[in-house]
């Protein structure tokens, strides 16, 4: 039986992972303290990925009680306290990002990337090794990095979590430990992918080659209606319902209802 492998949280929204045993899991269906603070700009835009290859070549160290965070880049490195509108974070950040910014915090749901399935996301091991596999030029743990998921089963076949995304209504459900949940959809992947994890830089044909296998591989159980492209990977999350002491934990069987 599939059993969760590796917890992985995102403290502040587009640095790197901090990887747990036990998450807590809130009412919105979000884990507690993953994406809980943000960096944003004048704009009120939020700094990620996606518009700032830049903040890559951040490296990101949490404590253990997430309490504090230490950052490291080409200007050196500073521990700062993780708390909401630290300026001295702020500033460090902005120096570096050559944009004006602030942190923001919200501990009810963070700020996840998809606002309609605001759980976490869920990959199993496999697929991540067969995307190492199709391209030959990073391993594991640049996959994990460059993928950013929450949770990662240990599972036999490549692009096992698929099934958990019907072809039509109703969600389709499963459950981990002691919380249920819903497939929302397959993941649509962004630039973030295409770039090397600590550097920034892009690999070219990156999105084009991962479409041309994900379609070539695609498994019998995939919802192929719900692929309108192929530059998709791993399963975008809701809570099904809620329990007193909702949580996943490393070991937890993850199966379907």
């Amino acid at each position: 039986m599939p059993t969760l492998a590796r917890i992985t949280l995102f403290p502040i929204k587009a640095f790197d992972g901090h990887a747990v045993e036990r998450a807590e899991v809130l009412p919105s269906g979000a884990l507690a303290d993953d994406r809980r603070f943000a960096l944003q700009d004048p704009a009120g835009e939020l700094i990620n990925g996606k518009k700032f290859a830049t903040v890559h070549q951040i490296r990101a160290r949490y404590s253990d009680d997430l309490q504090s965070v230490s950052l490291r880049g080409p200007q050196g490195e500073a521990t700062f306290a993780l708390e909401p509108d630290n300026r001295l974070l702020a500033d460090w950040c902005s120096e570096f990002l050559n944009v004006r910014c602030h942190l923001i915090e919200n501990a009810e749901s963070g700020f996840p990337d998809d606002c309609d399935s605001p759980g976490p996301t869920l990959i199993s091991t496999a697929s991540l090794a067969e995307v190492c596999r199709w391209f030959g030029t990073f391993d594991l743990e640049e996959a994990r990095r460059r993928f950013r998921m929450n949770l990662e089963v240990a599972a036999e076949l490549p692009f096992w979590e698929d099934r958990f995304v019907g072809e039509q209504p109703p969600p389709r459900r499963f459950r981990i430990g002691n919380t249920t949940w819903q497939g929302g959809g397959i993941c649509q992947r962004c630039a973030v992918p295409t770039r090397s994890a600590l550097a920034g830089t892009v690999d070219p044909g990156f999105a084009r080659q991962f479409s041309q296998q994900r379609q070539a591989t695609l498994p019998a159980w995939s919802p192929q209606q719900r692929f309108d492209h192929f530059y998709r990977f791993g399963v975008n999350t809701l809570l099904d319902s809620t329990v007193a002491d909702a949580h996943v934990s490393i070991g937890d069987v993850v199966e379907p209802i």
